[in-house]
């Protein structure tokens, strides 16, 4: 299944399954639940951390939080 971090920088994905229960209950808190849209919206300059967007909120999570996140891409 593909992951958060597989995202390009301005692409979209939906969340599908979280596979960390710490991070999830994280996003959670914040309102990203399974089903909601996220864009990537930044990449640092070494690719980590990278910074992603839903409800007009932006959370920046680390790449191996972001692996553990399974998302559909949008087409």
């Amino acid at each position: 299944m593909p992951k958060l971090a597989q995202l390009k920088k301005g692409q979209s994905a939906t969340i599908e399954a979280f596979e960390d229960q710490e991070i999830a209950l994280k996003l959670f808190e914040l309102g990203c639940l399974p089903g909601q849209a996220v864009v990537l919206e930044h990449i640092a300059p070494m690719g980590d951390p990278i910074a992603i967007s839903f409800n007009g909120s932006m959370v920046s999570l680390r790449k191996a939080e972001a692996n553990s996140i399974n998302v559909k891409f949008a087409s």
